[in-house]
């Protein structure tokens, strides 16, 4: 399937900045499975200083802003070619090695809701009991949009019954491990069925399976992904993924505007 995507993210401040870095993590990530035909990345009022790959081989821009700037528009778009490999992405490629996704981090430390949850299921340290454990989370967790808050934890999650897409993915991954299983947080592109604007990226969870490899497992809509889902960064957790992270001096009054675009060509 050809998927063609526009991402614009734009920040207005109320007062002037003096100055700000960025970390932009929106470039696809190129493999057997996705295939990228274009891929550009424009910044407005702002300067692209370096890009670079990651420990996670995220492809990131670093971006300069400020000297009084009150507006910075960054844009990436491009067409990619996915194909359906019913979630499995294969062998551990990459730096980082594979044990290091055996870690907690603080947003997927598993306390007692996430332990009480994870016994309820009937998952275990196989393909068909990732898929049990997907499937359990997502009927334990109400997908619920504005239900929670970006810093929430799997705990947080787990206790209020509740959540959005980072807070399935973050539950998935501190069960997993508790399972001793190599898990990853991925950010991406989704491809909707109803709808080609959205406002923010989608987000799912990959499990190291032995013999397969690394397999995908979308707890939000119940499902490893097909040709619809675009993989863009990867990470420990949603902070190591995000689309943006950053800081700045000055700029008070910020105020975010983001708008995704992903249709079939």
């Amino acid at each position: 399937m050809r998927l063609k995507i526009e991402h614009s993210t734009r920040y207005r401040f109320d007062s002037p900045v003096e100055y700000g870095l960025q970390q932009i993590r929106k470039t696809p990530k190129a493999s057997h499975q996705q295939h990228i035909l274009s891929w550009e990345t424009r910044v407005e009022n702002g300067v692209k200083e370096v890009s670079f790959e990651d420990h996670h081989n995220n492809s990131t821009e670093l971006i300069s802003f400020g000297h009084g700037a009150t507006e910075l528009t960054v844009i990436s778009a491009g067409e990619i070619e996915v194909n359906d490999t019913q979630g499995i992405l294969g062998a551990h490629r990459g730096p980082a090695p594979l044990w290091l996704y055996r870690r907690d981090t603080e947003r997927t430390k598993p306390k007692t809701a996430v332990r009480a949850l994870l016994r309820s299921i009937d998952a275990d340290a196989t393909l068909e009991g990732m898929h049990a454990l997907m499937l359990g989370i997502s009927e334990a967790i109400s997908y619920e949009v504005g239900s929670s808050n970006p810093d929430w934890t799997a705990e947080d999650a787990a206790l209020a019954g509740k959540g959005v897409c980072q807070d399935h993915t973050h539950i998935f991954l501190a069960c997993a491990r508790l399972l001793s299983m190599p898990a990853r947080y991925v950010s991406g592109y989704l491809m909707l069925n109803d709808q080609t604007v959205q406002d923010a990226m989608h987000a799912w969870a990959e499990a190291y399976i032995d013999g397969l490899g690394w397999v995908g497992f979308d707890v939000s809509n119940g499902i490893s992904p097909d040709a619809r889902y675009v993989r863009v960064a990867t990470g420990l957790d949603y902070a190591e993924a995000s689309p943006v992270s950053g800081s700045q001096s000055g700029g008070t009054g910020e105020s975010l505007q983001v708008q995704i675009d992903v249709a079939q060509q």
